[in-house]
């Protein structure tokens, strides 16, 4: 059994979550890691939320998540132009459904774009349930 299973059988057990409907999400480091993890888990996470992510590294593709990517035109510590702006390109020739927003801003998640991110979560959740 992976880990992630372990983990959310776990949380299953003890709280109310709706299997069904999951998102992993991160910033910087933790952007590329959802990213990773996400892809490797396309069949558990709906949807992966990365703000301003680095790379990603998944060793297998399972499911199709939607994605949500950030990132700050003037990053200094993750530059835009070797990150997200190759990212995305591959997610999408990969055929996965991805919202990208770049913004005016350095390494930092601003509030209007994580509500962003957020809200359309909800929306495709929302979108899902009236397809039910």
């Amino acid at each position: 059994m992976k880990a992630i299973d372990r983990v959310l059988e776990e949380t299953f057990s003890r709280y109310a979550v709706d299997p069904t409907r999951l998102a992993v999400g991160g910033f910087s480091d933790g952007a590329s890691y959802a990213l990773s993890l996400g892809i490797n888990n396309g069949d558990l996470f709906t949807d992966i939320l990365a703000f301003s992510p680095g790379f990603m590294a998944p060793s297998v593709r399972a499911g199709t998540p939607r994605f949500f990517v950030s990132h700050g035109r003037r990053d200094t510590v993750l530059p835009i132009e070797r990150c997200s702006r190759r990212i995305v390109p591959q997610l999408e020739r990969a055929g996965y459904e991805v919202t990208y927003r770049e913004f005016d801003g350095g390494h930092m998640v601003p509030p209007e774009i994580a509500l962003e991110a957020a809200g359309r979560f909800a929306l495709n959740e929302s979108r899902e349930e009236g397809q039910s």
